[in-house]
């Protein structure tokens, strides 16, 4: 899993949390509020939101709907999580069966990681070059 996950709250405005996924090169935000998970954002969220390109539209404008758009009002709210002791191949399952790409991880109430496709791809990688894994979702 990837921790600690960068996340936002669910008053980050959409054109800030785009700004983040692009700068920081992922395409999930958990959204978290009082250190509860209360919803997951993805950059296909986002994608949903944007004006169509075939509406003539200026950059302002495009950006206008993002700047007064917040995270809540698009979010996935209570979105499927497992625990940092989950069997990984039971996360695999979760996420190949709901066809997901992500699933926070979540302890004691708490979001404490976020497992990806890609962290599926790097654990994949260490396996077949020869490192181990361990049995559950621990950290790389």
């Amino acid at each position: 899993m990837s921790q600690p996950p960068i996340t936002v709250a669910p008053s980050t405005f959409l054109l800030d949390a785009a700004l983040i996924l692009r700068a920081s090169a992922i395409r999930h935000l958990p959204v978290v509020a009082d250190g509860k998970l209360e919803g997951l954002l993805t950059d296909r969220d986002i994608q949903r939101c944007a004006p169509s390109r075939l509406i003539p539209i200026d950059e302002e404008g495009y950006n206008a709907v993002f700047a007064g758009t917040t995270v809540n009002r698009v979010m996935t709210r209570d979105p499927l999580t497992v625990s940092p002791d989950t069997p990984l191949v039971t996360a695999i399952g979760v996420m190949q069966q709901s066809r997901f790409g992500c699933l926070p991880v979540v302890e004691n109430g708490a979001l404490v990681g976020i497992l990806t496709r890609s962290d599926l791809v790097d654990a994949l990688q260490r396996l077949l070059t020869g490192s181990s894994l361990t049995r559950s979702i621990e950290p790389a």
